[in-house]
């Protein structure tokens, strides 16, 4: 599928993205003690900094840095608890790597800490609308914007998700957030959106959004996918209850596969970035699934 030419540009603060026929990979940090996958592993700056710049030689395009866990019925950190998980962590990266960083927060003081110590982009899984002043920053900083769907927050999101036609609902909502963000000023070629796998959204809607994720392509702007590891893959790959449960270790390995074949599916339906735990696996399938695609002719 070809990407719309509106999407093949993603304006950053300082730079731009060019997307091309392979995926963009955005590589995740989580400087977490609980994120659902990785959660204290890489916690403390030093250990958060050598995995971004592990991911960067990896092949990451983008590394995205977040001091909060979104994962259903988390709970919230104040801000100057995320302040000094995340920008410790952005400061020791842009001084290592020319790779842009992303701040995965909804709030704007972080945003703009963030940004002050060297981010290039804003991943606002609220779509700015969770605090009133992130617009504010966004316009007045230039960064990039990513801007995702999500039913709820993380508290209630997944307390009884419900859609009439979840691809329709959630593509009319990127539409508006994207003309809303418009007429506040900011340019279409900063603008990103993402439907927000696991956000608000039922195994079965997640699927959906998956099989049909070409449908947000005419959107005019970059779309962002972050499936990594989720609970619907989860579903499908840590085997039935009534087998031997897997360890934890085999559990991740099992949702690495399975993300992995959901990204090369993303990849042949023109999603441009993919958002990914595992990042050198990721690139290398890409790059073979590339390879094969001009081998055969396509």
């Amino acid at each position: 599928m070809t990407i719309p030419t509106a999407s093949r540009v993603w304006k950053l603060r300082s730079q731009s993205m060019t997307i091309g026929p392979i995926p963009l990979v955005m590589g995740i940090v989580n400087v977490t003690p609980d994120s659902f996958s990785d959660g204290g592993r890489f916690s403390q700056t030093d250990a958060a900094i050598e995995h971004a710049l592990h991911l960067a030689d990896q092949g990451a395009s983008i590394l995205d840095v977040g001091g909060e866990s979104t994962r259903p019925y988390s709970t919230p950190v104040d801000v100057d608890e995320e302040l000094q998980r995340v920008i410790p962590v952005i400061q020791g990266i842009v001084k290592n790597t020319k790779l842009p960083v992303s701040i995965d927060t909804s709030k704007s003081a972080v945003a703009a800490a963030a940004i002050q110590a060297g981010a290039e982009i804003i991943n606002d899984v609220t779509g700015l609308e969770g605090d009133p002043n992130m617009l504010k920053v966004a316009l007045k900083s230039g960064a990039g914007i990513c801007a995702m769907h999500m039913q709820g927050n993380p508290q209630t999101m997944q307390d009884n998700p419900h859609y009439s036609d979840v691809v329709d609902e959630i593509r009319e909502y990127l539409e508006q957030r994207k003309t809303w963000l418009l007429n506040a000023g900011i340019e279409l070629e900063k603008i990103c959106l993402d439907p927000g796998i696991g956000f608000g959204k039922t195994h079965e809607h997640n699927f959906q959004l998956i099989r049909k994720c070409e449908a947000f392509l005419d959107l005019g702007c970059p779309i962002l996918i972050g499936h990594s590891r989720k609970g619907f893959i989860g579903k499908i790959v840590d085997g039935p209850p009534s087998q031997p449960s897997y360890s934890e270790a085999e559990k991740l390995s099992n949702r690495d596969a399975g993300t992995l074949a959901i990204t090369l599916l993303l990849a042949r339906k023109g999603i441009p970035i993919i958002r990914v735990h595992e990042v050198g696996k990721t690139v290398a399938a890409l790059k073979m699934q590339n390879a094969m695609g001009k081998t055969m002719g396509k």
